[in-house]
């Protein structure tokens, strides 16, 4: 470990995909300071969300518990009665300076959750008021709106920001970030959790991060074969609509709104890190660059997430170790989540992992340790679409999907079709394979006994069931 004890940045980003890196080998996204981080440190492709959607990922995080132990298996917007056994009172309770900047899907949203200082962005509730709704009218005129993009969240239509780049609430969120690390007790070490709402939509990038992929080649989303029944050409679709056949050109405009949101947040990163380097403060500092789920951007005919496949699943996941840590770098292909934050930054500070943690530290990983065998992943089902609730296991190299509400089964082989396109689940030659994850998915959810599995079988829960766990 360092000699003294590190400082501790976690730069978040919500609804970014795990494929929307360049060092995951996308064909137009930039991200070069996300993938700098890999000189000295950790990246991880195979990393997914125990529960694709915010609130669920925010807590897990939290507690680095998987979400039926973290007690929340879908998306919620209630508050939460944390214990203190989480992440910022542990680190707050040894020493730390604990700020929480930016987007954070946590309720109410100006509640501590063991952090000295939150300085929310609000998007969902009253987006036009708050520090950053007061800043932005002062520099921008009365006028100035968050929202003045006229785009509803979840909304799949696109278009550059109505604001100039310096008064977009990414950078906003930045030089709040950077002036809190400024004034903090230089005696002690800080954790800073930075978070940002985009890639999100609305995807309303500022203008230059817009032109950067508007006259660029846009590969077409997969379309797999097993996605028929969400192939639904409406006259006039929704906005906030889950599933459904864009028009092209409509379709064009989100998916480079949503690049272009995701180089945004990387540039700006880039200047948080910059900075840090200048206060001197950058080499004893472990980084965690994460998003706590994805965005299908079409893949299937299907939008936003909370779904079990790569486009919604798969998340961003590197690591930036401080410098003297002696830890091996490079790309690593274990399969993590939200899980393992908690106890990688507890092992990096010397602090042993309270009782109940499910996750493990990624330097297990990245010293050859032994690690899990495979990943597992879920999500409650949405109330008008019992068909959408899931569970799923991947190792990173295959994936199985089963859905209590109706029975069926989807298996894929990511080592040869990561994009999904063929369900294999009733493929006579893989009969062997989706038995022995089935397997796996009845003996893991026995032991919950919550009614999904009694140890010999999965059981049907046709009526759905509850995102929070009693």
């Amino acid at each position: 470990m360092s000699p003294s004890r590190p400082n501790i940045l976690i730069y978040l980003t919500d609804q970014q995909r795990g494929d929307h890196l360049s060092i995951a080998g996308h064909p137009n996204v930039e991200t070069p300071h996300s993938d700098s981080l890999v000189g000295r440190g950790a990246y991880f492709p195979n990393a997914y969300a125990e529960v694709p959607s915010t609130t669920a990922g925010h807590r897990i995080l939290l507690t680095g518990k998987e979400g039926f132990a973290a007690g929340n298996i879908g998306y919620t917007e209630k508050e939460w009665l944390e214990p203190r056994d989480t992440l910022p009172y542990i680190l707050a309770d040894h020493g730390y300076h604990c700020f929480c900047m930016g987007w954070r899907n946590l309720h109410p949203q100006r509640k501590l959750y063991g952090f000295h200082t939150v300085l929310p962005v609000p998007i969902l509730r009253d987006p036009d008021r708050g520090e950053y709704a007061d800043w932005l009218r002062r520099e921008g005129g009365a006028s100035a709106f968050l929202d003045g993009h006229g785009i509803g969240n979840n909304a799949w239509i696109a278009r550059p920001s109505h604001l100039p780049e310096r008064l977009h609430a990414v950078a906003w969120t930045i030089d709040s970030t950077i002036e809190q690390i400024e004034r903090r007790d230089p005696t002690r070490p800080f954790f800073v959790w930075c978070s940002h709402y985009p890639p999100h939509s609305p995807y309303t990038p500022p203008q230059p991060y817009w032109d950067m992929y508007a006259g660029r080649e846009i590969p077409e989303p997969p379309r797999g074969d097993w996605a028929k029944r969400f192939n639904v050409p409406l006259p006039a679709m929704p906005i906030q609509a889950s599933y459904g056949k864009l028009p092209a050109e409509q379709q064009r405009r989100m998916r480079i709104g949503y690049m272009g949101s995701c180089t945004h947040v990387d540039y700006e990163f880039g200047r948080l890190l910059t900075r840090l380097q200048y206060m001197g403060l950058l080499d004893n500092t472990l980084i965690l660059r994460l998003s706590d789920h994805g965005d299908m951007q079409g893949d299937h005919y299907m939008l936003r997430k909370r779904h079990p496949y790569e486009g919604s699943a798969r998340i961003v996941f590197l690591a930036q170790y401080p410098r003297g840590m002696g830890l091996p770098s490079g790309t690593f292909p274990h399969v993590v989540g939200l899980q393992d934050v908690m106890p990688t930054i507890l092992e990096a500070a010397g602090i042993e992992c309270p009782e109940g943690v499910t996750g493990r530290s990624i330097f297990r990983a990245v010293r050859g340790e032994p690690w899990r065998e495979f990943f597992h992943g879920e999500h409650a089902p949405n109330a008008d679409d019992l068909r959408s609730g899931h569970h799923y296991l991947t190792d990173g190299k295959e994936k199985y999907i089963w859905r209590p509400c109706t029975g069926e089964e989807e298996f894929f082989d990511l080592s040869k079709d990561r994009r999904e396109l063929r369900n294999l689940a009733k493929d006579p030659k893989r009969a062997k394979r989706v038995a022995l994850w089935r397997k796996r998915m009845v003996d893991l959810l026995a032991k919950r006994g919550d009614g999904f599995s009694d140890g010999k079988k999965l059981l049907r829960r046709p009526n759905g069931w509850s995102a929070e766990v009693k």
